[in-house]
């Protein structure tokens, strides 16, 4: 199952009998999930020249997911004595497809503050026990791709002839603050390369150890945050980078 996520380098980690679950219960929803990752790109110009707000890669996955029926949802799960209602809890999903056999929840976390993690496996937990889904599932920045940012962002600058701020501003990656200029000048007075000091810089704030990536959500899964739903987790690959877009 997911072969070829597999071939294609993406990380893929199930939990609590969940690849069972999926093969007997949600075959269709297999290929569907894993159609819909294998047709996403992440141009290099997005990552270096991404603002704020959602990623347009992001939003380009949740299109497509949306057209196979994979769409947002607040379950609302109320507590009533007697008939009155006492408590009323409310989870957002960003992604539910129901089938005849149950109901698959999926959150997207490309880069996220990672307490985000937290949110979603104890939103998953809850809601499972509740019989509101079946299974959970996440998707994230893989094992590799996080090992590997800050060397593919300095190649691209390297590739691109950005060689320095004025480089970085023509490009339209904009202008890095005070604090990011002088730490990136500590390391230009040291001769180090603009395109390593300016990568080291740019990956440790946009991309660092404290947003959402595969080993922060395995971290959590294997202390038991999110058990016992049934989940699939899965990492994106390298190969998605378009380095030359």
């Amino acid at each position: 199952m997911f072969d070829r996520l597999r071939d294609n380098g993406f990380d893929i980690l199930f939990t609590s009998h969940a690849e069972a679950i999926l093969i007997h219960d949600f075959p269709d929803l297999i290929d569907e999930l894993e159609g819909a990752l294998l047709n996403i790109s992440l141009p290099m110009t997005e990552i270096i020249g991404g603002g704020g707000g959602e990623a347009k890669m992001t939003q380009r996955l949740r299109r497509g997911l949306a057209a196979l029926k994979w769409i947002k949802h607040n379950f609302e799960l109320k507590k009533t004595v007697d008939g009155v209602a006492k408590e009323s809890i409310s989870h957002e999903i960003d992604h539910v497809r129901r089938d005849k056999s149950g109901v698959f929840a999926l959150e997207i976390e490309w880069n996220n503050k990672d307490p985000f993690f937290d949110r979603d496996l104890e939103n998953f937990k809850r809601l499972h026990a509740e019989g509101a889904i079946s299974i959970g599932g996440i998707v994230t920045r893989g094992e590799e791709m996080q090992a590997t940012m800050r060397e593919r962002v300095e190649k691209f600058a390297v590739d691109r002839d950005i060689l320095d701020f004025v480089g970085l501003e023509e490009f339209g990656a904009g202008s890095p603050t005070k604090p990011q200029r002088k730490q990136i000048q500590k390391d230009l007075d040291r001769q180090v390369p603009f395109a390593k000091a300016w990568s080291r810089k740019f990956t440790s704030d946009k991309f660092g150890q404290a947003t959402t990536h595969w080993s922060k959500l395995i971290d959590r899964v294997h202390r038991g945050v999110g058990n016992p739903c049934p989940l699939v987790l899965i990492g994106l690959p390298p190969s998605i980078i378009d380095m030359d877009a």
